[in-house]
């Protein structure tokens, strides 16, 4: 079979790790040599680029494209990762915070921030992810670092629970976000869905399935060629998406 040179925008479902998703397309695309650009975590879903053949070498350059989740969390538990995969602990609030503090928190964290990465992360401590050494019950800590906001908007507020649409730079973590939040407003603060909507030209809305992949006619459907590519993730080219309408 031919070398296949290209992207596939990949709608990654909930319940599978990155690497399992991308396992599945190589069975349907017969293309060893390929890869991921961004993580997703397992109970997140929503845009994985996947790049085949020589567009490998766009991954560093897709991985610096802005970034939008579409997510949840709730205000009153915590959790050991962030995220709802873990036991949730609930929290005591002295005050529900209101909707204006709550717009006012997120709008706080627009532009560079300093972030703390979740202990339970890929993020590498002397060599081996940070998530290794948790279940080791080994003590990490975990470097602040610079991380880009572009905009943070509220779709909807209603105690305990919040739902978001966010635009991020690379290394983003929205859990971190999250647990941020949650301690400026004096509360919890848990992730409980993530669906990525946006990796920089790639979008939800055209992303495909493995169910779509599987009944494609040919490869052409689904690949995004490497001319096209290149021509899509031109520098020059880049836009930060518009915050959504109020």
């Amino acid at each position: 079979m031919a070398t296949l040179n290209g992207i596939i925008n990949f709608n990654k479902p909930t319940g599978i790790t990155s690497a399992k998703a991308l396992y599945k397309v190589r069975s349907i695309t017969h293309q060893r040599k390929s890869g991921h650009a961004g993580t997703l975590d397992p109970g997140a879903s929503g845009v994985l680029v996947l790049c085949l053949g020589h567009a490998t070498k766009l991954v560093e350059t897709i991985m610096d494209q802005p970034k939008v989740y579409r997510a949840t969390a709730r205000l009153d538990v915590i959790s050991e990762s962030h995220d709802s995969d873990r036991p949730l602990n609930p929290v005591e609030v002295a005050e529900e915070p209101t909707l204006e503090a709550v717009q006012a928190a997120c709008e706080s964290f627009e532009g560079v921030i300093e972030q703390v990465p979740p202990q339970i992360s890929a993020v590498k401590v002397g060599g081996q992810p940070a998530y290794k050494r948790t279940a080791r019950r080994e003590r990490v800590v975990l470097a602040p670092r610079p991380v880009t906001v572009y905009w943070l908007h509220v779709h909807e507020y209603s105690w305990p629970q919040i739902d978001f649409e966010v635009c991020c730079g690379r290394g983003t973590y929205v859990r971190s976000l999250i647990r941020d939040l949650g301690e400026g407003l004096g509360t919890g603060g848990c992730l409980t869905s993530l669906v990525r909507r946006r990796v920089g030209p790639f979008i939800e809305a055209d992303a495909w399935s493995l169910t779509a992949m599987k009944t494609a006619s040919e490869h052409e459907e689904y690949l995004i060629d490497l001319d096209r590519a290149r021509r899509l993730l031109d520098p020059s080219a880049v836009v930060i998406p518009n915050r959504p309408a109020q």
